[in-house]
């Protein structure tokens, strides 16, 4: 493709300095640089939330766009009219900008939904959904899409500096020795900033709204490049109109974008969406359905797109998680629960005579829309009310305080205040992630031992036995790593998860399980387990535990249990898929 240049003469300056036009170029490529990285995080962050597999989606993401604008870099050699080539190319990066999310959205909620479409087309029995190879094909195709239009992007955006390079050389009318210094320090400056908005500003935004103010900027300099040098611009009527449609288009997704993915998103779930919001840590959507065997409506909580509970036998994970802990410990007077946010653990440990339970958790807004009160969030009525029946208000018991703030720091102030505690629940979400990984960490846990009284315990969620058995393994060899004295781990199987299990260590004195079994009655009554029926959970296959010597401790910066948890649910996922 050729853009001929216009008959203009080899220096640009008008009625401008040469200052005005290096301020307003090096400006231009300032913001553009901050839109350019802040498309990049934002389909990182959305192939994250689509793909599952949060650090590989943003990585490869980044790494697609970089090499993507070196291609760009490459590719503006071939239109001639520098000029005219930058003004076109901002208004498809703003179009591709802004909508971007939304079409692949779009695609993925069509690929989705295209089974049924088609089976209700022909009118095929209701148990009859079309769920072959090529439907499996095109959504695979679909949910690849982040990464075709974050190449598509990087290519236009890899144009940007080698065009305004040869724009600003054209102004003074000859060689620059330190062009290519300037734009690129204008680039990394705006990109610096870029970053910064990101992080303060557009993560707390919905995605479509981050989106379309980010492409506003980006509309908003190609109109002050396009008002400025229109004269040497080929079809600037044209383009002048299309910034304007663009706005137009602005406005439209300012407004209904985060409607529209919050509708298509919602096609992605079996079950009614009935909230679904983006917190400054995660993507929270909470399900319902009606079911003949339950008298109330069955809720379930998802982050990031996966099941962390459903209200129908939540109370099975719960009691296995909370009960083995306290019954286990000597005394019960002082909890701390780290995660929990939902407030479901807290409640069965209020259950106990408990004098004080502190809980941690980090996501502020996720704790308002379970109940706690005196948070900086708008307030949801009608869902909190059903999440506050299922917890029983646990967080805004007297006996409970809770705690907004990073556990991983939280916990060296406790130690520094010298606080103990009789029982310690860690009540976490898988470690899918790398923030999340510090915290199965043995430098955490030998923190949290610390804290943990000598005659007390600690239980932890660890993912399943059977899905990620090395993962299940390493959390039990890293507890111990960390100092603790008896470590052992039990299971259970939970409808909704399948088999799942758990960690459990003392200090000193008896391991958790001959402490249970030494116990004559159990003092707050059950209505789903028994003092034997906890001790079958501690019974694993005569063979499981072999090959346990091979599997390595967690420890802090070696990543090592996100390893083993991300090879375990890829191996899966590729065996259901084949």
């Amino acid at each position: 493709m050729s853009v001929s240049a216009p008959q203009t003469s080899a220096r640009v300056t008008g009625n401008w300095s040469l200052f005005g036009h290096d301020t307003l170029l090096i400006g231009v490529m300032a913001i553009l640089a901050g839109c350019g990285l802040i498309y990049e995080y934002l389909l990182s962050h959305y192939a994250g939330r689509v793909l599952g597999s949060v650090e590989s989606a943003i990585y490869a993401m980044i790494g697609t766009m970089i090499v993507a604008m070196g291609i760009g870099a490459f590719l503006a050699r071939w239109f001639k009219d520098p000029f005219t080539a930058f003004a076109w190319l901002e208004s498809l990066i703003a179009l591709l900008g802004m909508s971007s999310i939304l079409v692949i959205a779009s695609v993925i909620a069509l690929t989705y939904t295209l089974p049924h479409t088609l089976s209700s087309l022909y009118s095929l029995p209701p148990d009859s959904v079309l769920d072959g190879m090529p439907f499996a094909q095109l959504q695979e195709f679909a949910r690849f899409l982040p990464y075709v239009f974050g190449l598509i992007l990087g290519i236009l955006i890899g144009m940007e500096i080698p065009l305004i390079a040869r724009i600003r050389q054209q102004v003074y009318g000859r060689f620059l020795e330190n062009n290519a210094g300037t734009i690129y320090g204008a680039d990394y400056i705006g990109a610096g900033v870029g970053a910064a908005i990101w992080v303060t500003i557009m993560l707390a935004l919905p995605i479509m709204q981050a989106a379309a103010w980010t492409a506003l900027f980006n509309i908003i300099a190609g109109l002050i490049f396009l008002w400025r040098y229109h004269s040497h611009v080929r079809l600037a009527k044209l383009l002048f109109a299309c910034h304007f449609v663009l706005l137009g288009i602005f406005f439209v997704i300012l407004s209904n974008g985060s409607l529209w993915m919050k509708d298509l998103s919602n096609v992605l779930y079996k079950d009614k969406v009935i909230y679904s919001e983006s917190t400054k840590y995660q993507h929270v959507v909470i399900t319902e359905r009606l079911s003949r065997t339950q008298p109330m409506p069955i809720n379930d909580l998802f982050l990031n797109g996966r099941l962390q509970f459903s209200s129908v036998d939540e109370q099975i994970y719960h009691t296995m998680l909370v009960y083995p802990a306290m019954l286990a410990s000597n005394r019960r007077e002082k909890v701390l629960i780290i995660g929990g946010g939902d407030g479901l653990a807290l409640r069965d440990v209020l259950e106990w005579p408990v004098e004080h339970a502190t809980l941690i958790d980090l996501d502020g807004q996720l704790l308002s829309l379970f109940g706690l009160q005196g948070q900086p969030y708008p307030a949801r009525p009608n869902i909190t009310n059903k999440l506050t029946q299922l917890n029983n208000d646990a967080l805004n018991d007297p006996r409970a305080s809770v705690i907004v703030a990073d556990a991983f720091l939280e916990v060296e102030k406790m130690l520094d205040q010298g606080r103990q505690f009789d029982t310690i629940i860690i009540d976490l979400p898988d470690p899918n992630h790398p923030d999340l990984n510090k915290l199965y960490s043995d430098y955490f846990y030998n923190h949290v031992r610390q804290l943990l009284a000598p005659d007390g315990a600690l239980a932890i969620q660890s993912t399943s036995p059977y899905h990620a058995k090395k993962a299940f393994i390493s959390i039990a060899k890293t507890v111990k790593h960390a100092g603790f004295t008896h470590v052992e781990q039990y299971q259970q199987n939970i409808p909704s998860f399948g088999q799942w299990g758990w960690t459990i260590a003392t200090r000193t004195g008896q391991p958790a399980s001959a402490r249970i079994k030494s116990v004559e009655s159990l003092p707050v009554p059950s209505n789903w387990i028994n003092k034997e029926y906890l001790l079958a959970t501690f019974a694993f296959p005569s063979r499981f535990f072999d090959g346990t010597k091979d599997i390595e401790v967690n420890q802090l910066g070696t990543g090592r249990l996100y390893d083993y948890y991300r090879q375990a649910w890829q191996t899966e996922d590729e065996l259901y898929k084949n």
